[in-house]
Formats: C-alpha cells, sequence, structure tokens
C-alpha cells in the first residue's frame, strides 16, 4: 500500500476505532473507488476493535428529479454511522450530490495513491490533529509544478495589487502566498522603505518561490495562517490569496487576520479567477451560503473586525476588499 494511503487510513482508523461499534459508509470517487478505499480503511483498524463495519456505497437514486446522485443524499445520518465521502477525478459520477455537505469525513481522491482529507468533522477530532499535516500533503504534491500550470496569472496578481492600494512605505503580508506569484507586485508597490513578507505553511511551496527568485522580493517565512507570527496592528496591508475557503474556521481565520493589522489597514481577498470558475476546474457548481459569496462575506468580514468596500466576482477574478475597523 503506498505511504500517503496508509497515513491517511491509519489517522482515520486512530479517531474512529474508539467510537466502536459503528458503521462506515464510504461513497464517492470514480467507479470502483469507494470499495477500494472501504477496504484499505478496514484493513487498518486495530484487530481489537472489530465491532464495526466499513461498507461502499454506490449508485443509489438521490432525490435530484431521478438523475444519479451520491448515495449520502439518501442516508441519514446516525450516531453509528460515519460518512466518508471521496472527492474524485474527472470520472466522477456524484460530483453534483449532496454527498460532500452530508458527510463527516471528505477526502480529496483526485490521485489515489495521494488522498488527502480536507474535511473531518470537529466531532470526531479537533482540527489540529489533523489540518496542518493534510493541508502541507495536498499542497505539497502540487508545489513542483504549481507555476507552470498557473504562471499566466501573474498579471491578474498585479491588477490585484493595485487594486488593494498598496502604497510606499506600507507593511503587506501576503499570507497562503504559495509559491510568491504576487511577491515581486507587492514588493514594487511598496517600495524600498515599505517591507513585503511572504508567509506560508507548505515549505515545498517556499521552496518553489526561492528557485523563482523571488525571495529577493521579499522575506519568506513558514507559518500557519492561523498563528500567525507577527506583532498586533503592524500590518498595513494583508494580501491574501486563495487562503481563506482552505482554512478550517475562516471567521477565526479572518480574526487572526484582523489581529494584524492596523485600524484602516487593508484585506484584500483575492482569486485570479472567479468562483464559478474556479468550482467548475473542481468538478461542482456554486451552492447559496459558500463561505465567499457575497451573503456570508458580509457579516463574516464584520463579525470578525473588518468592513467590506468592495466585492467583485468575475470570469477573471474574485477580489473582495475589506477595512480594518
Amino acid at each position: 500500500m503506498p505511504e500517503r494511503i496508509a497515513e491517511v487510513t491509519a489517522l482515520l482508523a486512530e479517531v474512529l476505532a474508539p467510537r466502536a461499534p459503528l458503521t462506515v459508509i464510504v461513497d464517492g470517487g470514480d467507479p470502483g473507488a469507494a470499495a477500494q478505499f472501504a477496504s484499505r480503511l478496514a484493513a487498518a483498524f486495530p484487530s481489537t476493535a472489530r465491532a464495526w463495519s466499513v461498507d461502499a456505497v454506490l449508485g443509489l437514486i438521490g432525490p435530484g428529479g431521478g438523475l444519479v446522485d451520491s448515495a449520502l443524499n439518501v442516508l441519514e445520518p446516525a450516531t453509528d454511522r460515519i460518512l466518508v465521502y471521496l472527492r474524485g477525478g474527472p470520472r466522477h459520477r456524484f460530483a453534483e450530490g449532496d454527498g460532500e455537505q452530508r458527510a463527516q469525513v471528505v477526502i480529496d481522491h483526485r490521485d489515489p495513491d495521494w488522498p488527502v482529507i480536507r474535511h473531518l468533522h470537529p466531532d470526531l477530532a479537533d482540527v489540529d490533529r489533523w489540518y496542518l499535516s493534510e493541508s502541507r500533503a495536498f499542497f505539497a504534491a502540487r508545489a513542483a509544478d504549481w507555476d507552470a500550470k498557473f504562471g499566466d496569472d501573474m498579471p491578474r496578481y498585479a491588477e490585484a495589487v493595485r487594486l488593494a492600494g498598496v502604497r510606499p512605505g506600507h507593511v503587506v503580508l501576503d499570507v497562503g502566498c504559495g509559491t510568491g506569484r504576487a511577491l515581486p507586485a507587492l514588493a514594487a508597490a511598496a517600495g524600498p522603505t515599505g517591507r513585503v513578507i511572504g508567509l506560508d505553511f507548505t515549505p515545498g511551496m517556499l521552496a518553489a518561490a526561492r528557485r523563482a527568485g523571488r525571495d529577493e522580493s521579499a522575506t519568506l517565512l513558514l507559518a500557519d495562517a492561523r498563528r500567525l507570527p507577527a506583532a498586533d496592528a503592524g500590518a498595513d496591508v494583508i494580501f491574501a490569496a486563495g487562503l481563506v475557503h482552505h482554512l478550517p474556521d475562516p471567521a477565526a481565520g479572518l480574526a487572526e487576520l484582523a489581529r494584524v493589522t492596523r485600524p484602516g489597514g487593508v484585506l484584500a481577498i483575492f482569486h485570479p479567477t472567479g468562483r464559478a470558475q474556479l468550482a467548475a476546474r473542481h468538478g461542482r457548481v456554486l451552492r447559496p451560503g459558500e463561505p465567499l459569496s457575497e451573503e456570508r462575506l458580509v457579516p463574516l468580514l464584520a463579525a470578525t473586525g473588518w468592513r467590506l468596500h468592495h466585492y467583485e466576482d468575475v470570469p477573471e477574478r474574485f477580489l473582495a476588499l475589506a477595512t480594518r475597523v
């Protein structure tokens, strides 16, 4: 069994075994993926915790007008039942189902040899038990060719920096900087009297930024966006590209960004494509009430120390600008 699969199934077995007896239902993924993952998960449970079962459930009909839908849509959660949903690859038949919303465990399974836990219900395990290591595993596998896939986004980053209002002398934090695509534009805008710091929690992403020479534009730090190594009220601008929707608790993350920003400072939440385009890339459609929807983001920002003053969601970019109150 590949090492990454063993790591994921061992973590889930460790979390779930104390809850036995229970039934674990695995659904989603490309055809055959759920059955294979269920078998591997079952093998990971210790022999002393055999009062449980792991099943793959596929192909049931959901309430979508006769369309094939996720089995999880027609299985009611119960105290003795855990639903595991696999985000599948391009052949995934259940991409439009509600299985992911219903599941207590969500696993990115686009690469069956490199599964990554993307959601684990807090009733099962504290977020610190899995979030950092699993998220690093997710991005580490993508770091080496990230710029090759998305390098043509650089002009959109430069335009977002302009709209964020970075000025000479500003202290700017690029939180979740990845390979540092925004750093040259941020450094040019802040000028020689300013300071730009790029922070990311994946060593491979920072290594890619250094290979691209972007450490010449900014100081690079290995850091978790939820616990920034920065003083209170020290930043003029926070640039957050592709960050907020990856956080396990967006409200706590936004509050931490507010802590390190001076009153009147700016938060730029950015992505180089619109939300609908990003969802389509991942094989799904937008649903009401998602964290970056305007109706959710306005009160979320207000509750964490920000006032939204610009919201733009068009095919070529998503950009929300907020002021620290």
